[in-house]
């Protein structure tokens, strides 16, 4: 399968050249890390690390909720980190951030591709039911304005025998075949901006984001069997998102779990 690499030099033109990726004070691509996620928390100190995007085309340590690893083939995913300071926040709603991520991941994916993709709680994007992108949030630096690291993985022309897990999928196998991902970078940067822009200027209010990332999910509404820490597990139907972000199973919030939607 012919996997070209990301044009580097072109996403800094766009970047230097389009009002919507201004946002972004820098961009680097990396042929291989082992993790962009620690790659950018390791420069959180620096002067210039706010608003620092950082992609690689393969990731030896990849991580996901709950420590699990994330791999794919060289090429075939885009494995996308930014950090951004959210100053002025109530660290009551940072985690909204990861949720927000989410909105603008599904619908760059929306945008490029055309396939109806959309959340499971708390962030993971389906389509059809398979998983297709996760994201995972780190809190790089808690002094002054909170400084959070975002990373997000998105299969895009894995096979069937790369998949990960068997509940996998990638947008080639969804039916989106030549994917540019550039495109699809661009894409995801140019929401992931928008809306973080909005959500600043509203200050950090999560009316707005709750609305989108309700309208989005798929969970909402779905019977789900939610595994909890220490080995609990509930059964219900998802009823709401409420405003900490926690899923509401009938009327119960829930906070941190495993979520499978049932059929």
């Amino acid at each position: 399968m012919h996997r070209p690499p990301l044009d580097a030099e072109r996403l800094r033109r766009d970047l230097a050249e389009s009002p919507e990726l201004s946002f972004f004070s820098r961009i680097d691509v990396v042929e291989s890390t082992g993790s962009t996620n620690a790659d950018l928390i390791a420069h959180a100190g620096e002067p210039d690390a706010d608003r620092r995007v950082l992609i690689a085309e393969a990731q030896e340590r990849g991580r996901g909720r709950h420590e699990r690893t994330w791999v794919s083939p060289p090429r075939a995913q885009i494995a996308m980190s930014t950090l951004v300071r959210l100053r002025g926040i109530d660290p009551a709603v940072l985690g909204w951030l990861p949720l927000l991520t989410g909105v603008a991941v599904v619908d760059g994916v929306r945008a490029v591709t055309g396939l109806h993709a959309n959340l499971k709680w708390p962030n993971d994007i389906l389509i059809d039911g398979r998983k297709v992108s996760g994201i995972l949030a780190e809190v790089a630096s808690g002094a002054g304005a909170p400084a959070v690291v975002v990373g997000v993985g998105l299969n895009v022309s894995l096979a069937q025998d790369e998949l990960p897990v068997p509940h996998a999928t990638s947008l080639t196998l969804a039916g989106a075949p030549d994917v540019d991902r550039i495109e699809l970078a661009l894409a995801l940067l140019r929401e992931f901006a928008r809306r973080f822009t909005d959500w600043s200027a509203a200050d950090w209010d999560i009316a707005d984001v709750a609305r989108e990332y309700r309208n989005r999910c798929g969970t909402i509404g779905a019977e789900v069997r939610a595994e909890l820490p220490g080995g609990r597990v509930l059964t219900g139907i998802a009823t709401d998102v409420d405003e900490h972000g926690r899923l509401l199973i009938g009327d119960r919030p829930v906070a941190a779990a495993d979520v499978t939607h049932l059929r």
